[in-house]
């Protein structure tokens, strides 16, 4: 167990005495996101999310004790492990981050690791990576998500499909650790419910027909297509070539999946009624003041994985506050102790209030925009899934699906 106390008490005495990076102007989180490939118009309000916790700590005094949170961002195309290696190469070495928030695919989330963060000692929190990967991953407990895993999210969706009365589908999954895990979860948890997976079949990302895997998979003769890929890229190809072909009445997605460019691409009135899930925020005191301030910094509060990736920031900043020093050592136990119980809780936005309870000694403890974020031991949380639908021309919540 972490003494919080002894450990807040023993930064804001040593917080004068700061060396290394901590003397630079600039304190640097960095942030890795598919800017372009498969989730490239689902990054942007991501990246949002995470540049309006660095505003609310600049605008309210800066961290330790003035010095300004930049945030150099780096591309990992998503599905590309060298870019996602390069990328985090970047921030590890020349940018010199302290943390990074990210990164988003899991397969970019895991080669930054283990290729760039992990031999450099320096902590990841991603918003998004969902698949049961990242928890198995060697990572010296630097690895974090504000995320829940697909193996929960696999379960939730199966179980939302029973309760609606489909019990037989057909599974297409994009082929990696995402739709692999997600695929994974899913089929399991809908056959345990009694439900029939009639065909299964992997494919791969960024081709330009998928009409023989549609064939295979409408052979069963179900009616229900569940994609699990990605908006941008093989999804967005799969449900027209679907649609086109006449194949499926009914289309169910998970989060990679849930962005209007879909809609936009495809036609409201071919996917009226697609049925998705995504992770989500609970309704807690955090969530409000989250969506007040996205609405008033120019983005959708509601865009997936914002509020995920706004609590990331915020919780590194915390964290390198309680450290007392832009130094990478010690900021994984600082980490776990400003985002759990016991502590004085804090709200998004409570950097002026923070700040002053650990330069006093005092816990803390973040509930986020997403919720709460008490990792456990390998660093990944609890989490909210709720339900999807197009309606109207656009993904609409329809509110948080429990098992």
């Amino acid at each position: 167990m972490i003494n919080k106390r002894a450990l807040a008490t023993a930064v804001a005495a040593s917080s004068l005495v700061m060396t290394g990076i901590a003397q630079a102007e600039d304190v640097k989180i960095g942030f890795l996101g598919g800017f372009t490939g498969g989730i490239e118009s689902l990054t942007p309000p991501i990246f949002e999310g995470a540049k309006l916790a660095v505003a609310q700590v600049n605008e309210q005094g800066g961290i330790l004790g003035g010095q300004t949170l930049v945030m150099p961002s780096g591309d990992t195309t998503c599905s590309d492990a060298s870019a996602a290696s390069n990328a985090a190469d970047r921030m590890v070495n020349s940018e010199q981050v302290t943390a990074i928030v990210g990164a988003l695919c899991t397969g970019a989330t895991i080669a930054a690791a283990n290729n760039a963060a992990i031999p450099g000692g320096v902590v990841m929190v991603s918003p998004a990576s969902t698949a049961p990967a990242v928890t198995e991953l060697d990572d010296n407990d630097l690895v974090f998500r504000t995320v829940p895993s697909d193996a929960f999210q696999g379960e939730i969706l199966a179980k939302l499909l029973l309760d609606k009365g489909i019990d037989a589908v057909a599974v297409t999954f994009v082929n990696n650790d995402y739709g692999r895990g997600l695929s994974d979860a899913f089929s399991a948890a809908f056959e345990a419910g009694g439900g029939e997976i009639a065909e299964n079949l992997a494919h791969e990302d960024n081709r330009a027909d998928y009409r023989s895997e549609l064939g295979s998979l409408s052979a069963s003769g179900v009616e229900t297509l569940v994609v699990l890929a990605y908006a941008d890229t093989s999804g967005q190809t799969v449900l027209r070539q679907a649609y086109e072909s006449g194949m499926f009445t009914q289309y169910v997605g998970a989060d990679g999946m849930v962005g209007d460019s879909l809609i936009e691409a495809i036609g409201a009135d071919v996917l009226d009624g697609m049925i998705a899930t995504r992770p989500g925020s609970p309704d807690l005191p955090g969530t409000p003041i989250f969506n007040d301030a996205a609405e008033a910094a120019g983005f959708d509060p509601s865009a997936v994985f914002s509020a995920q990736a706004y609590d990331a920031a915020f919780l590194l900043a915390l964290a390198i506050e309680q450290n007392g020093s832009a130094e990478r050592e010690g900021l994984v136990e600082a980490l776990r102790s400003v985002s759990s119980a016991p502590g004085e809780v804090i709200l998004p936005g409570e950097w002026e209030k923070a700040v002053e309870l650990i330069a006093a000694g005092t816990e803390i403890n973040y509930e986020g925009a997403s919720g709460s974020h008490d990792f456990d031991e390998n660093g990944d949380v609890p989490g909210v899934v709720v339900e999807m639908a197009v309606e109207n021309g656009t993904f609409t919540t329809k509110g948080q699906v429990d098992l």
